[in-house]
């Protein structure tokens, strides 16, 4: 079945903002670009973006549940990323020179029985993506419709954190797809893995409050898994409504 790009979604902050981008020029073995470029380090690691490391050693939403509820606006000719937030005024800041802005901003949203923000750190080579190497991760709307069903009422697609969002694809059928390649307008992409989840999808993105078993709703399908991680093979610029299909 041939499905289309239905959205673009970056986080230029890892757990800090989410923001919906009208097209986006895809490298081969990189990540969506400005997708978690910057990370929250927190005061249990000593992440400072030299190399990739895992979530653990960041403020995220698992920890932190208001977190999901900011969004992000990047100005790039500028250098500068704008966060909002329902229960703070906008903040506008260079996340490579003004950190401990952020920090000041953000750092009430931090239970005090969690590590706390310190530092912001850049990624040197790529994005600080939950996966080992630079992905992309693909989410399927009518999956996330059964998973809607499932609970019996309506959920944001931004509770998984999706940087493409497919359209007109059977539900699950990208699991199908793991271990091979697809092409995604004028770009090919290998589906590398299942993208296993975490609390964080129990947090509803516009009040940062948890609100949905969406973990127990999974495993009535006998996994903990939404979205499929992968690997730019082919680069080109993708855009809402280009065609995706297996090869």
């Amino acid at each position: 079945m041939t499905g289309r790009l239905d959205q673009i979604w970056r986080f230029p902050i890892k757990s800090h903002g989410r923001e919906s981008v009208a097209s986006a020029l895809l490298e081969p073995g990189q990540t969506l670009p400005r997708d978690r470029l910057w990370a929250v380090a927190h005061d249990a690691t000593d992440a400072d973006g030299s190399h990739w490391v895992g979530y653990r050693n960041f403020s995220i939403g698992s920890k932190a549940p208001a977190l999901a509820a900011i969004t992000a606006r990047t100005d790039e000719a500028a250098g500068t990323v704008t966060l909002s937030h329902p229960d703070r005024d906008d903040l506008t800041l260079n996340p490579d020179t003004e950190g401990q802005r952020l920090i000041d901003w953000a750092g009430g949203f931090i239970p005090a029985s969690r590590a706390q923000s310190v530092r912001v750190v850049r990624g040197a080579q790529r994005g600080f993506t939950d996966s080992d190497f630079a992905s992309i991760t693909l989410g399927n709307l009518s999956s996330h419709r059964a998973v809607e069903q499932r609970i019996g009422h309506a959920l944001s697609i931004h509770r998984w954190r999706c940087n493409l969002w497919v359209e007109n694809l059977a539900p699950w059928e990208e699991f199908d797809w793991l271990d091979r390649e697809i092409r995604v307008g004028p770009t090919v992409l290998k589906i590398r893995e299942r993208t296993d989840r975490c609390l964080a999808t129990h947090n509803n993105p516009e009040t940062g409050a948890r609100d949905a078993n969406v973990l127990s709703a999974l495993d009535t399908w006998g996994h903990r898994d939404f979205t499929v991680r992968a690997e730019v093979i082919e680069g080109g610029r993708i855009a809402p409504g280009d065609p995706v299909e297996r090869l």
